[in-house]
C-alpha cells in the first residue's frame, strides 16, 4: 500500500469518526434541550405551590394550578380543608350526591343524578375518575364491588 492509499484509507477513518462524532454531538445537544424544558417546568410548578402556600388561599375557594399549560382546579385531601367547600363546585355536587343516596352507590346512580347519558360507550369514564380522585382524597370511600360512600370525617386519611 502506498503512502497516498494509507493516507485516503485514514482519512476515510476519520470521516466515518467525525460523522459519528457529529450524530452523537445532536443526541447529546437534543437530550440538553430537553432538561432544559423539564427543568422550566419544574421550576415553574414549584413557583405557583409557593406563591399559592404563601397566599394561604380562602378554604372556600378552589385553587388553580398549572398543568402543561392549561388552569386545572386542585382537589384537596379532606384533611387540609375544614369542609367540602373548599372543592370545585361539581365535586361538591357529587359530594351531595352519593351523600343523598343514604348508602352506597354505583357510579351509573352518580351519572343519572348528573345527567349524564349512561348509554354511550365511555361517558361515565370521567365521572368515574373524578368520583376516585374524591376517595384517594378522603372524602369519599371505595368499597371493593366498586360502589362509593361517604367516609366518615373520623375515618379520613391524613396525605
Amino acid at each position: 500500500m502506498s503512502s497516498l492509499e494509507k493516507i485516503a484509507a485514514r482519512r476515510a477513518e476519520l470521516d466515518q469518526l467525525a460523522e459519528s462524532l457529529t450524530k452523537q454531538l445532536a443526541e447529546v445537544e437534543g437530550e440538553r434541550e430537553e432538561l432544559v424544558v423539564a427543568e422550566r417546568v419544574l421550576r415553574r410548578l414549584y413557583e405557583q405551590e409557593a406563591e399559592a402556600t404563601a397566599a394561604e388561599q380562602n378554604a372556600g375557594t378552589p385553587r388553580l394550578v398549572q398543568v402543561a399549560g392549561r388552569s386545572v382546579l386542585k382537589v384537596p385531601h379532606r384533611s387540609e380543608v375544614a369542609d367540602a367547600s373548599a372543592l370545585p363546585v361539581d365535586y361538591q355536587r357529587m359530594l351531595q350526591i352519593v351523600k343523598a343516596a343514604g348508602g352506597p352507590v354505583m357510579v351509573r346512580e352518580v351519572g343519572a343524578e348528573l345527567g349524564i347519558d349512561a348509554s354511550v360507550p365511555g361517558r361515565l369514564e370521567p365521572l368515574r375518575g373524578k368520583l376516585s380522585k374524591l376517595a384517594a382524597r378522603g372524602w369519599l370511600h371505595k368499597l371493593p364491588n366498586g360502589t362509593y360512600r361517604i367516609r366518615p370525617r373520623s375515618a379520613c386519611h391524613e396525605p
